[in-house]
């Protein structure tokens, strides 16, 4: 089953597609950016703000957002536990 995780500005992700998130500082995380935007696989879901984070997917994608790592990890977490509590006990 899907779990579409905000992203900001109403922008969503599959949480079961993400690899990573991490932070943009970095000069490799900023070559990679680079590379995936040359190769048209970089997504920018910041609508024109400061990336804060760089969300990596298992297709190789990029996804690019105005959220800070840390929230978007909460997110994903807090989804997660709501999602393993509603399965039923054996």
């Amino acid at each position: 089953m899907s779990r579409l995780i905000n992203i900001g500005f109403g922008n969503v992700v599959n949480s079961n597609k993400i690899v990573g998130i991490i932070k943009p500082e970095a000069a490799p995380i900023k070559r990679m950016v680079q590379n995936a935007k040359d190769a048209g696989t970089a997504i920018d879901a910041t609508c024109g703000r400061k990336t804060k984070a760089v969300i990596v997917t298992d297709n190789g994608h990029l996804v690019l957002s105005a959220l800070l790592p840390e929230t978007i990890a909460n997110r994903v977490n807090a989804k997660e536990s709501m999602d393993t509590a509603s399965l039923p006990e054996e």
